[in-house]
């Protein structure tokens, strides 16, 4: 039997390697008084830059790779992206310094994990809106363009569609007044998860499968055939059991990922006209 190569066991300790280093990054800016909006952006890059080298080193398919036409309106959607995502984040994020206890019913160890469950249940939901209602579909469609699956078109997105998906998570967070410290803590997990469940790199979750969003799963989520495109939840695949729309088994692989209808949605190129899609007549 041949022996495991170091590629091989970067497909089992990429996770891993990601959770250890969001809670490094949560507990150093606890530490050390850093900014947690610059810890986020630096955490972000990080996670990003050391994805996109894993993309070369392990990946799922070659032919998903960015090109250097793709690269460039992809950095424009991601300023989209990170504007919109900061738009919502801080509406809500007044509201969560007002609405916070600072006596927290909770200790941090425990509301940590009930933080994630709430922010993981209200993505579902409107991410699952976003497919289900046409309004929200013309928004989200805007992701689902794309005819590859990688870390850099995680950013393809309309900034309205990113706007209510975040601004929609962050208050129920701070409806039920999370601490701050937790909030932070949740936004850094879904900040990694985020880039890895959309990264075209070969993973082997195993069990984790069932606890944790992966690329796996994600990748049936794009698919063409919208009887296995379920996975609605980026972070935890909790959610995906309770209500039914978990499609992911071992091996189980998409044919295809990106529209039904390529006709539906402009280009992904096409960025002026993506943007002011939603609101022409002739959007279906």
């Amino acid at each position: 039997m041949p022996r495991p190569s170091a590629r091989d066991a970067l497909t089992v300790a990429v996770q891993p390697a990601l959770l250890l280093a969001t809670g490094t990054v949560f507990a150093l800016t606890q530490w050390r008084g850093w900014d947690p909006g610059t810890a986020v952006f630096l955490f972000q890059f990080t996670v990003l830059g050391l994805l996109v080298g894993l993309e070369f080193l392990i990946p799922y398919d070659p032919a998903w790779r960015p090109n250097r036409r793709e690269w460039g309106y992809y950095a424009v959607y991601y300023v989209l992206t990170a504007t919109g995502g900061a738009l919502g984040q801080n509406l809500v994020m007044l509201g969560v310094g007002a609405l916070a206890d600072p006596r927290p019913l909770f200790p941090l160890w425990a509301e940590i994990p009930l933080a994630l469950l709430v922010g993981s249940l209200a993505s579902y939901a409107v991410h699952r809106a976003g497919h289900t209602y046409p309004w929200l579909w013309r928004l989200h469609g805007v992701h689902h363009v794309p005819e590859k699956v990688n870390v850099a078109n995680n950013g393809v997105n309309h900034v309205a569609d990113v706007l209510i998906s975040q601004g929609f998570v962050q208050l129920a967070l701070a409806l039920i007044g999370f601490s701050e410290r937790a909030v932070f803590a949740v936004g850094l997990f879904v900040v990694a998860q985020g880039y890895f469940v959309h990264a075209d790199i070969r993973v082997r979750l195993g069990p984790l499968n069932h606890v944790l969003a992966g690329p796996e799963q994600h990748r049936l989520h794009h698919s063409t055939d919208l009887s296995e495109a379920g996975h609605y939840s980026s972070d935890l695949s909790l959610w995906d059991r309770v209500f039914g729309t978990f499609t992911w088994r071992p091996g189980r692989e998409p044919a295809a990922v990106g529209l039904t209808d390529p006709r539906s949605f402009p280009a992904t190129g096409r960025i002026l006209t993506t943007l002011v899609h939603p609101w022409r007549r002739s959007a279906g």
